[in-house]
């Protein structure tokens, strides 16, 4: 069954909801609650019967009911205030008061957790074929119908298991779904990456499984298995990500923390989950891609974006630049490639490894907007471009571009971080560590973490706190040591502290990373003119002249 609505198509039997042609990200709590308001249409729902029904008459906050409704709002593009589908009436409950239209769902039509993802499951007509990200796929029969399978394993391709429940009670295997459900959408938000439908993936669910055997019977090269247990006030997760075509692990977490709200604690989960996967999957296609002799502009592209997760060094940025290259040469409309120039000609001149970042920024400016053009609903590409424009004095332009990313995936916790960056720059350096502790919280492992522990070491030089911008400067540098303005930045913060010989030392490290660095790029970069930044920025000019940094 599907309620037709304005222009959006909710799809009871797919758990699906889309706007137009394009899918909504929506969690599982949220399509019940939507499914059971629609349902009843036709009178008030009070506030308990919804959470008899949707949360199985758990306890449930009114802050965390409250939240569910303002997402459920937020999907069919309606508003707490306009309350014009999904009507709140105080102390008797909620309706929705869209008009509805039921339809049938068609028997030939296919269920996908990735836009152009075919469900295996799901028999389709005959001389099906489709494509995702370029991977071709065949067809086989089943009970006299066709079913879409891939020819061939596509390189960023994963399932996600259903995750186990260790805690032994049956209650908690809802909301442990619904972690694998909710990574499952979050996962399919990124482009390039074919991610296994659900109802496919739940096929496996309680049953002792050959991870192998299951990559070929999905045709996938990466597999995610997880388990979670509930003790007390506490939530224990681990998760691995293996390679279905061996067996071998590639990669593992685990993550334990107090429990206030367990729905709140689910967003969390798939948050901090989404993007490492997603990096973790790069990392092992470009491996795989350096074996290749003949690697195509997908395969350059993964080794391209693997460079930059090494550290931000002339030599990393150089090789990536390569690679990019090499894969415009080949397909000069791949978004992978054009997002990855803009991305290296931002670096180069965010980290003064150029002699002319205004030439660098409006080469990645051209890239990002012809990637933009090619795939507008591309969050990585807006937050590229959100951050161009941060770095060239366009600050509140920038952080549109930010908030326009999360608002495509939620999981984009470089915005959070980027939108530090600009209030630096707007003279609120005040305001910087909050946004980098919601990134922090997002994907405290991500491979940008030291990119934003330095911009709150920058924005407590702004504030005059050079003692804790040390701090912040050599979290940085810990986290990843290939990133010289963290270098600099730290020699700055020890050269206005007068602990002269550890600021030389500090200005040494980065020099070593970026032989050109000097005071003359530094004053030559100007991403401000906000007066409050601008006083800063000398006093960090200072530090590094203090520090023993050319001159140039």
């Amino acid at each position: 069954m599907r309620y037709l609505f304005e222009n959006y198509t909710f799809d009871i039997e797919r758990r699906e909801l889309h706007r137009g042609a394009d899918a909504v990200s929506i969690t599982p709590q949220v399509f019940d609650l939507l499914d059971y308001l629609i349902r009843n249409r036709e009178r008030v729902v009070s506030k308990d019967e919804l959470i008899g029904a949707v949360w199985n008459g758990r306890s449930v906050s009114d802050a965390a009911l409250t939240t569910r409704l303002n997402a459920a709002r937020n999907a069919i593009g309606d508003s707490g205030e306009e309350q014009r589908l999904l009507k709140t009436l105080p102390r008797k409950g909620f309706r929705f008061v869209g008009s509805v239209q039921e339809a049938r769902t068609p028997a030939v039509a296919s269920v996908a957790a990735h836009p152009g993802e075919q469900d295996p499951e799901r028999i389709a007509g005959p001389e099906l074929s489709c494509a995702v990200d370029g991977e071709g796929f065949g067809a086989k029969t089943h009970n006299g119908g066709t079913i879409p399978v891939p020819s061939r394993s596509p390189r960023l391709s994963i399932v996600v298991l259903p995750f186990a429940n260790l805690s032994g009670d049956l209650e908690h295997d809802y909301f442990v779904d619904g972690v694998t459900e909710c990574l499952t959408t979050d996962l399919s938000l990124f482009s390039n990456l074919f991610v296994i439908a659900r109802n496919s993936a739940f096929s496996y669910k309680g049953k002792e499984i050959d991870v192998r055997q299951v990559g070929r019977e999905l045709s996938v090269r990466y597999a995610l298995e997880g388990s979670v247990q509930h003790n007390g006030n506490r939530l224990r997760v681990n998760v691995q990500l293996i390679d279905a075509e061996n067996g071998k692990h590639l990669w593992a977490e685990r993550f334990e923390k107090p429990v206030v709200d367990l729905f709140d604690m689910q967003d969390e989960i798939v948050s901090r989950l989404a993007y490492t996967v997603v990096t973790q999957l790069v990392v092992a296609a470009a491996r795989r891609a350096e074996r290749l002799l003949h690697p195509d502009a997908k395969d350059l592209t993964f080794q391209g974006v693997a460079c930059l997760y090494k550290g931000w060094t002339a030599e990393y940025v150089g090789q990536a630049r390569e690679f990019f290259k090499r894969a415009l040469a080949i397909d000069h409309r791949s978004i992978g490639a054009l997002s990855g120039m803009a991305n290296v000609d931002l670096i180069a001149a965010f980290s003064l490894l150029t002699d002319e970042p205004t030439a660098s920024l409006s080469a990645a400016e051209t890239n990002a907007i012809k990637a933009l053009s090619l795939a507008p609903d591309d969050a990585v590409v807006h937050l590229i471009l959100g951050g161009i424009y941060i770095w060239t004095n366009r600050a509140v332009q920038g952080i549109a571009e930010c908030e326009h990313a999360l608002a495509l995936d939620r999981n984009v916790a470089r915005a959070h971080g980027a939108i530090g960056l600009a209030k630096v720059l707007m003279g609120r350096a005040a305001e910087t560590e909050g946004h980098v502790l919601e990134a922090l919280r997002l994907s405290p492992r991500d491979t940008g973490a030291n990119l934003w522990m330095h911009f709150v070491g920058a924005a407590k030089m702004h504030l005059g706190a050079d003692a804790e911008a040390v701090g912040w400067l050599r979290r940085s540098i810990e986290t990843n040591h290939n990133f010289p303005p963290a270098h600099f930045a730290l020699a700055a913060a020890l050269g206005l502290l007068g602990a002269l010989d550890e600021a030389r030392a500090a200005a040494r490290a980065g020099l070593a990373l970026n032989p050109g660095f000097t005071i003359r790029r530094l004053r030559a970069a100007k991403p401000s003119d906000n007066p409050t930044y601008l006083a800063g920025q000398e006093r960090f000019c200072e530090g590094t002249r203090l520090a023993g940094v050319p001159e140039g």
